[in-house]
């Protein structure tokens, strides 16, 4: 967005989203008129109390135009309150509809998206940004127009009344509207600088409160409280830029309209002294109040078209999200199929950056039901098979099927609500653990959970917790230990009755009792289901089907336990006679 220039096509595209509420926009309208017209009729009306009744000694006069006048003030005040009210209004009800849309646009990114976008910046604009937005419509948008309005009528009835007294106020305003032109573009390059920092700032302490005990255990306090301390400064400096162009703007705006009324009062005096009752009192007393009218709301306009500009970086950084091509192809017309659990990989290769191949030319084959486990060294591919499955990154070259159709065929939907996957990083969310495992599907109820927990044995561990699956869990399930963790996000997909099962190293973090009770577990659910675990405890995995070993993401071996520890320096057997013997050699100390 052009630092000098106002986007008015960014604008008008903001402006769309007020289209629904055409009544709340024109109410807003009328009653900018109906604020600039009471305001000036009052000050009139003040002008006709000083020359026809103050001056003349009429008592009763005067009575009648103050209650006249006071009953303008009670209007005035009246729209003035609508006005507000329904601005604000007005802004929060666009604010909403955009917050929805630009949320439903996050949460269908694709997974390399969030990979490569900092999550502190993502709730900078979901939130912060979005506040920003409505102070358009609440401080910005209407409140400039209904200036203008007064401006503009304040302006006619001058002429009107004086030429001579206008052309005073005339010779000043140049000045004024060159001093806010410089001010607004000053301040938009200021404001822009400050929202670069507050995300900057959101960023930081975003990711060093989750990597917290990192910092504590590497004792990085200091560290990281100097970078803090920076990052802060940063976002000090940028906010005194604009508090340094409020200082120097204001007084400038103020002795402007002080000299003006100076000379209005020179002049009308002086005309007054030299030809009597050329200018009348009240007519004095009117263009000092109307040429407070006209540079008030000149100086509140740099003001209110700052937060104007704020609005507009704010909304461009929002609907740069929106403009971002990063959702998966959602165009699978399969919608309501109930997969049998047949998976095939056809020729796959993928790669999460270009030139660095992740598979290479992968072709497989999984029967319905069968358990197949996937093991291999760190980084040769094994996750990434899961995650195409699951299709959290887009495949270009190859194609994987199931049931003998392209997953790109199923909506993601259908797709993934037929799949369950237990990984080893758990994520709960701050609730109890009955919502972590129904995550709030109607259809499952209490006592299918109670039920499920039943039949994998983990009912007794839920029951003693405090409040058993009322249990609030807190954010990311820290009052849990890993292994509890595990056993409730096993409980989630055991629940979810997948058709595929999906373990990624499910018990790399656990003990020996909880493991136990996954393995339990996974023998009830696997039944009938076709079953993929990646396992780097080959114990786990010794009565899979069928045992893929992949190194550097191409298929070295693959056929079952038996088969594969049969062939002398295999890839396999190096692996389980490495993992065995350590087992053999703590048996033995033990």
């Amino acid at each position: 967005m052009n630092k000098r220039k106002f986007n008015f096509k960014l604008f008008a595209r903001l402006v769309r989203y007020v289209s629904p509420y055409k009544f709340n926009f024109i109410f807003v309208s009328i009653s900018a008129i109906l604020i600039s017209f009471f305001s000036i009729l009052n000050q009139y009306l003040l002008k006709i109390a000083v020359d026809d009744f103050i001056t003349l000694r009429n008592y009763d006069g005067l009575f009648a135009i103050t209650s006249i006048m006071i009953g303008v003030l009670i209007l005035q005040v009246i729209f003035q309150f609508l006005f507000v009210f329904f601005t604000n209004l007005l802004g929060q009800k666009v604010v909403f509809d955009i917050r929805k849309k630009l949320f439903s646009k996050i949460i269908s990114f694709k997974m390399s998206y969030y990979n490569k976008s900092s999550v502190g910046r993502l709730v900078t604009r979901t939130v912060n940004d979005m506040e920003t937005i409505a102070s358009i419509f609440s401080q910005g948008l209407f409140m400039i127009v209904a200036d203008l309005i007064l401006m503009f009528s304040v302006l006619i009835v001058m002429i009107l009344l004086s030429l001579k007294l206008s052309f005073i106020i005339f010779l000043v305003l140049p000045f004024i509207l060159i001093a806010t032109r410089l001010f607004q573009m000053a301040m938009k390059v200021a404001f822009n600088q400050v929202r670069n920092e507050v995300a900057n700032l959101n960023s930081f302490v975003q990711e060093r409160l989750s990597g917290m005990k990192e910092i504590q255990i590497f004792n990085r306090q200091s560290i990281e409280y100097k970078n803090f301390r920076e990052i802060n400064e940063r976002h000090k400096q940028a906010w005194l830029k604009t508090v340094w162009y409020n200082s120097i703007f204001f007084p400038l705006s103020e002795i402007s309209t002080s000299i003006t009324i100076g000379l209005i009062v020179w002049y009308a005096g002086f005309n007054n002294v030299a030809v009597e009752n050329s200018i009348s009192l009240g007519t004095i007393f009117l263009f000092i109040q109307l040429s407070q009218m006209l540079f008030r709301p000149l100086r509140q306009i740099a003001d209110k078209f700052n937060t104007l500009q704020m609005g507009m970086v704010a909304a461009n950084r929002v609907f740069k999200i929106l403009d971002t091509r990063e959702n998966l192809n959602d165009s699978g017309k399969i919608r309501e199929e109930i997969i049998k659990g047949k998976i095939s990989f056809e020729n796959v290769n993928f790669e999460y950056e270009k030139n660095t191949p992740v598979l290479r030319n992968i072709s497989l084959s999984i029967k319905k039901g069968e358990m197949i486990a996937i093991v291999g060294p760190t980084g040769s591919g094994k996750s990434t098979i899961i995650k195409l499955i699951l299709r959290f990154f887009e495949l270009e070259n190859g194609k994987i099927s199931i049931d003998n159709i392209n997953i790109k065929d199923y909506s993601i939907k259908n797709l993934r609500s037929q799949i369950a996957l237990v990984s080893q990083d758990i994520f709960l969310f701050a609730d109890s653990i009955y919502n972590n495992i129904s995550l709030f599907n109607k259809k499952i109820t209490k006592q299918e959970v109670e039920r499920a927990a039943k039949d994998i044995g983990i009912l007794e561990f839920i029951n003693s917790l405090p409040g058993g699956f009322n249990y609030n869990v807190k954010e990311r399930g820290v009052m849990l230990s890993e292994g509890q963790r595990q056993l409730i996000s096993f409980l989630r997909a055991y629940v979810s009755n997948p058709k595929i099962l999906i373990l990624d190293e499910a018990t790399s973090s656990i003990d020996s009792r909880t493991e136990q009770l996954i393995q339990y577990a996974t023998n009830k659910i696997i039944d009938e289901k076709t079953s993929i675990i990646i396992a780097h405890r080959l114990s786990t995995i010794l009565n899979a089907d069928k045992i893929l070993f992949i190194d550097n993401g191409e298929i070295r071996e693959y056929g079952a336990h038996k088969e594969l520890i049969k062939i002398e320096n295999g890839f396999y057997k190096k692996l389980f006679d490495c993992q065995f013997k350590d087992t053999e050699l703590l048996n033995q100390i033990s």
